[in-house]
This record gives structure tokens, sequence and C-alpha cells, in this order.
């Protein structure tokens, strides 16, 4: 994926298209949202299988296994695609992590609060089909989906009592006190600690859901506020380095071309041109 969003609404022809070609399981660079109005998902996520009807969310993260089979009902097929960089909304990415480590789509109730969801989809789609898309306005609204899914999911996500759950309740608590720690030069054994576990049992857990290690996660997550500050704030790359917890420019320039196959600066320019529509 070459630019920071893209928005899609697939209908009937389109979603033919796609079952025809949804044999193989695909790992993808990006994040992945789907706002199902009508029709269906056989989604599979982390050699998970399950089938969705609309009305229906659907979330697959950033290296993720997945296979997805879409499927008319009654002869109607209408959803939303969305697909963005982690960087694009770093802020609240981890929340659509948590909303969905149980299952990868979920159906919900029908009515006025879901419409909302389309509603929110249709005026991205408008922002971004604009002569000169306003990408920070984009941003506000997909935020603004999230906290609108999160309050839809409330309404149907049930009780769950099983070893799974517990896994991912204790997975959620992990990411909750990544997010307010995550800038510090803390260890794997901090989090542990925190969640009265042994690292490697944390480690298991995070492999299980995420198919990353904790050190991992602590590293996509900074690195991901990284690319988030250089893309919308004008911080020295050493001022970013420092603030993620990184004493030294060169160190942290390391990691980030590591996992990103670019310097820092090379990022920045890259993104900032994206911004401005010059590439």
């Amino acid at each position: 994926m070459n630019h920071l969003f893209s928005i899609a609404r697939i209908g009937v022809e389109e979603a033919r298209l796609m079952a025809a070609d949804s044999d193989d399981s695909r790992v993808h660079d990006f994040e992945e949202l789907i706002v199902g109005l009508s029709g269906s998902l056989e989604h599979t996520v982390n050699f998970r299988p399950s089938v969705v009807n609309a009305p229906l969310v659907a979330f697959v993260a950033k290296g993720q296994p997945h296979r997805l089979i879409t499927k008319e009902v009654n002869g109607e097929f209408d959803m939303w695609m969305l697909r963005f960089k982690s960087e694009f909304v770093a802020e609240t990415v981890f929340q659509l992590y948590r909303n969905f480590l149980q299952k990868a789509g979920l159906s919900l109730q029908s009515g006025t609060c879901f419409n909302r969801l389309g509603t929110v989809c249709s005026l991205i789609d408008e922002e971004m089909r604009s002569s000169s898309p306003d990408l920070s306005v984009v941003r506000h609204l997909l935020s603004a989906l999230f906290i609108m899914i999160e309050s839809e999911k409330k309404k149907v996500a049930p009780g769950e009592h099983d070893a799974l759950a517990i896994q991912n309740e204790t997975f959620v608590s992990f990411l909750q006190i990544l997010e307010d720690n995550f800038r510090r030069p803390l260890s794997v054994d901090f989090y542990a600690e925190k969640l009265f576990m042994s690292s490697r049992n944390l480690n298991l857990i995070s492999q299980k859901i995420m198919n990353q290690s904790v050190s991992e996660l602590i590293e996509t997550r900074k690195l991901t506020e990284a690319k988030h500050l250089l893309a919308h704030t004008s911080k020295s790359v050493s001022e970013i380095g420092f603030e993620l917890g990184y004493n030294e420019k060169s160190y942290f320039s390391k990691v980030f071309k590591k996992k990103s196959s670019q310097t820092p600066s090379e990022f920045r320019g890259e993104i900032t041109a994206l911004l401005d529509g010059t590439s």
C-alpha cells in the first residue's frame, strides 16, 4: 500500500470478483476495516474461521494472516472497505486491536445507530473524492467511526468466560498498560509484573493472538508513534527518539530503518509529500 488511506464501496459485482480470488491466505502491510450494510463475510483470521452477516464490522490488523470470502445475501452485497497505515491514526489504532481480539468480525444491531456508521463512511468517501482531500478531516472522521463502532459493539458483545476469553482479557489489559507506558524504556518484565504473570506466559498469549512477541509489540507501538510524530509535528528526529525512550539518535534511526526500510528523515520526506499531495 503506497498511500496512507483508501476507501472503497464494494457492491455485488466487486464482491463476486473478490470471492473468485479468495483461495489463499494473505498478509497485508496495512490495517483493514470493513463496515457491512448488506451481505455476508466468511472470515478467517489467524486460522480461526467465522461467518458474519450484515449489519457488521470486521477488522484485520497489519501482519495478521487472513482469508476473506464475500457472499451475497438475497442477491445483495454492500460494504465499505477502509485501508490505512497504522501511523495515520496512531493514537487510536490499538483501540481496534482491543475491540476485535475475540472476533475479527461482529454482527451488529440494525437501525438508526448502525446507519450512522454508513453515513460516516459516506462522508469519508466524499472527502477523499474531492479535488484536494483534507486528510486531517479524514483522520477525525475515522476516529469518530472507531468510537461509534466501540459503542455499537458494547450492545451485542456477549460475556465470555472460557480460557480464550481470559487470555483476551489479559491481552487487553496489556495493551492498556502499554498505551500508558510505551514511551518509557521498559522491559517485558515490567508489563508481566503489572499483570501478575511471567514474561514467558505473556509472550505466549501475545504470540497466539497477534503473532508477535511482547517486545515486537512494544517496538511496533513506539515506531507507530514515531511515524505519527514525524508526519504531523516539526520535532527533530533526536527529539522524537528521546521522547520514545531512545537515548541515542543513531540507535533510534537504526531501529527505525530495520523495521521500516527507511531512515526517519527519509520517511518524513516521503510522508510530507503524500500529505501535500505531491506524489
